[in-house]
C-alpha cells in the first residue's frame, strides 16, 4: 500500500517540476538567468509571481491509516489527502480487508467533497489544511 502512495507521490511530484521548469522557460524567454531582473523591485515581482503559480500547486498532504475492519489489524488501510492552497484535489482511500484490497478516488473542491466522506477521508483533509 505504501509502495502505491509512493508512486502517486513522485508522478504528482514529476509532473509538477514539469509544469515549473516549462513556466520558467517559458518566462525569462528561454535566456536562462542572464534574463532575470537585477533590482529589487523586479526581484520582488518574481517572488510574487512564483507565490501566485504555487497557490495552484498540490502541495498540502496528510496520511491517516486505520484498521477498517476488527479481524483485519495493522493499520493497512489508509486515506491521503492531496489538496492545493483553496482546498481542490482528491482524497485517495484504499481499504484493506482479509482477501482484498479497494481503492477509492473522491475529488475535493473547497474543502468539500459532493460524495459522502468517511471519518478517516474527513481527518485527512482536515489535517491537510495550512
Amino acid at each position: 500500500m505504501l509502495a502505491v502512495v509512493a508512486i502517486v507521490l513522485a508522478a504528482v511530484a514529476c509532473a509538477l517540476a514539469a509544469l515549473a521548469l516549462r513556466r520558467t522557460t517559458t518566462r525569462t524567454g528561454g535566456e536562462g538567468v542572464d534574463a532575470l531582473p537585477e533590482d529589487v523591485h523586479g526581484l520582488r515581482q518574481e517572488v510574487a509571481a512564483l507565490k501566485a503559480e504555487s497557490a495552484d500547486s498540490l502541495r498540502h498532504l496528510s496520511v491517516v491509516r486505520y484498521d477498517a475492519f476488527g479481524d483485519v489489524g495493522g493499520h493497512l488501510s489508509w486515506s491521503l489527502a492531496v489538496l492545493d492552497d483553496a482546498g481542490h484535489g482528491v482524497v485517495l482511500t484504499s481499504i484493506h480487508g482479509r482477501s482484498e484490497a479497494r481503492t477509492y478516488a473522491k475529488s475535493i473542491s473547497s474543502w468539500s467533497c459532493e460524495q459522502q466522506l468517511s471519518p478517516e477521508e474527513d481527518e485527512a483533509i482536515e489535517h491537510a489544511r495550512p
